[in-house]
């Protein structure tokens, strides 16, 4: 490829342009307007987003469909600064980004002048790379290598800064075919020696398990855990982040682990004898509910070497792709000379199956337990819910079956106000799917400028209110261990939310009773274009299943 002249804001397009990106999120301002004039002359798609934050879960949302980097952007200063919890939102779930901000001139930098910030500074526990750009030649390399980082090893953000006064210098543009970092080589292959270990404990277990997290999604590995499982005959449970890997109507899956999570499941992780962690670092909500024990093998598997053994002791740690890892156990369980099984194992699991029918709410309410089971039973196979954080985010994903669907949400960080706009990404990166967000109605007061996003860029999602009037998950904390001293959980003044969306020019209905809900869960999935259903949930409700 002959280098071509320009400058490197025009560069910056090429670069995005040769890594294949055709729809970013952003928020635009003056430090960043050279790239946003260069922008303007491409196919690129921009879709701009009412609050910076919003960029970067937008893009969040585009990158766990697709499995490669979104770009989100914005300029410097305060609109830089608001991307930081987006940016730790990514970080924390092992989503691949690359976020790219205006900075001030290189001469003002560290001047304290309009819009500053040290977002390299101030972003940097945050991302796995950041490049401050001072050197306009170093523009395809920096690029190149931040994609590469980004979509590599463990998956996460990359952020780029990039003065003013660079975006408008002249270079001699040509992009790089490849990359190659001295001192970034991910792992990839598992090591011989720890594979047959982990195929020796397979073998020998009696209660083996397959604990399924959302590495499987970031390392494309979820259909080859299915074959693993169904091989060698091992009962799968998953974390919330792994919701989804295995279909919610396979006889060997047995739901969601963790304090929130079903019987069977946080039975088998506390029965099993061999555990097989499948990219999940097993953090603290998914681990609540399990015993402090010494008596099983643990195999741990994930791309990520800090990750092995952080909060579970490993037996047998394999540090490698997710893919790669588990084509190399397929091709050892294919050529067992008898096939594995467990049935009393699973007749044993099955035991614990049961599950409770929700109660009717009272008069004016709908159970919320309820009606996300009667949500999905009518979705379409190909639908992605993403739910917010809170008591919504419990529900939902204690009681969503996804037979062929995604589950996203906030894990690791746990990001109030996620839910809509990372909606609008995995729509933008799916346009033949459902997507609907389920939020509450104090996450949804977070961005529920976002609506407007959807409606000017025609960007058909569904919006879940679930409303209660309270911050219903910290309310459920100050009643059980501060002696019912509610502070600050009160959402007295919230709008109607029906006629918020009415202002928007958006299809909505109100749910409060079961013949109701159904008729609105009717209408959102049949409407071809954004819908608001709110549904009123009774005040006092909890989490507890």
């Amino acid at each position: 490829m002959s280098s071509e002249r320009m400058t490197v804001a025009r560069a910056m397009t090429e670069c995005l342009k040769a890594e294949g990106i055709t729809e970013l999120f952003g928020y635009p301002g003056a430090a960043i307007c050279p790239f946003y004039d260069e922008l303007y002359k491409t196919g690129i798609r921009h879709i701009l987003v009412r609050h910076e934050v919003n960029a970067g879960h937008a893009a969040s949302g585009y990158a766990r469909i697709t499995g490669k980097p979104a770009v989100c952007v914005a300029t410097s200063g305060p609109g830089a600064l608001n991307l930081i919890t987006a940016i730790a939102t990514a970080y924390m779930d092992s989503v691949p980004m690359v976020i790219i901000t205006g900075q001030v001139n290189s001469e003002q930098i560290g001047r304290d002048v309009f819009q500053e910030a040290d977002i390299t500074g101030s972003a940097e526990p945050f991302v796995k790379h950041s490049y401050l750009l001072k050197r306009p030649e170093d523009t395809a390399e920096v690029f190149k290598r931040a994609f590469y980082i980004a979509g590599t090893g463990r998956r996460g953000p990359v952020l780029i800064d990039v003065p003013f006064d660079v975006q408008q210098a002249e270079i001699d543009f040509e992009y790089p075919e490849t990359v190659d970092i001295r001192s970034y080589r991910p792992s990839t292959r598992g090591n011989g020696y720890q594979i047959k270990r982990a195929i020796t404990a397979m073998k020998e277990a009696r209660k083996p398990l397959i604990c399924a997290g959302g590495g499987l999604f970031t390392g494309n590995g979820a259909e080859l855990m299915r074959r693993l499982a169904e091989k060698a005959d091992i009962p799968v449970v998953s974390t919330m982040m792994g919701l989804g890997a295995m279909p919610s109507d396979s006889p060997l899956y047995y739901g969601m682990l963790g304090m929130h999570g079903k019987k069977a499941a946080n039975t088998a992780v506390n029965s099993c004898d061999t555990l097989f962690l499948l990219g999940a670092r097993v953090g603290d909500r998914a681990i609540a509910a399990m015993e402090q024990r010494h008596d099983f093998t643990v195999v741990h598997i994930d791309i990520d070497p800090a990750e092995i053994g952080k909060n579970i002791e490993a037996n047998i740690p394999i540090v490698g792709d997710i893919t790669l890892v588990l084509e190399q156990l397929l091709e050892q369980v294919d050529a067992f000379e008898q096939p594995l099984s467990h049935k009393e194992w699973r007749e044993y699991l099955d035991g614990y199956r049961s599950d409770s029918e929700p109660l009717p709410a009272e008069s004016g309410y709908v159970n919320p337990k309820w009606f996300i089971r009667t949500l999905d039973k009518y979705l379409p196979e190909r639908t992605v819910i993403v739910a917010d954080v809170g008591q919504n985010q419990i529900w939902t994903a204690a009681n969503i079956s996804l037979r062929q669907g995604r589950f996203l949400t906030s894990g690791g960080m746990g990001t109030m106000g996620y839910s809509l706009p990372a909606a609008i990404g995995a729509k933008c990166a799916d346009k033949t799917a459902e997507v609907i967000a389920v939020c509450g109605d104090g996450s949804f007061q977070m961005q529920l400028p976002e609506l407007a996003t959807a409606i000017q860029h025609g960007i058909n999602v569904k919006v879940i209110v679930m409303r209660n009037r309270f911050l219903g998950m910290v309310r459920e904390v100050q009643e059980r261990s501060y002696e019912n001293r509610l502070v600050g959980v009160s959402l007295d003044g919230s709008p109607d939310f029906c006629r918020v969306a009415e202002a928007y020019g958006m299809e909505n209905m109100l749910a409060d009773s079961e013949e109701s809900a159904v008729e609105g869960i009717k209408r959102l999935i049949s409407s071809d274009k954004p819908f608001l259903l709110e549904v009123a949930v009774p005040e006092l409700e909890k989490t507890i299943l």
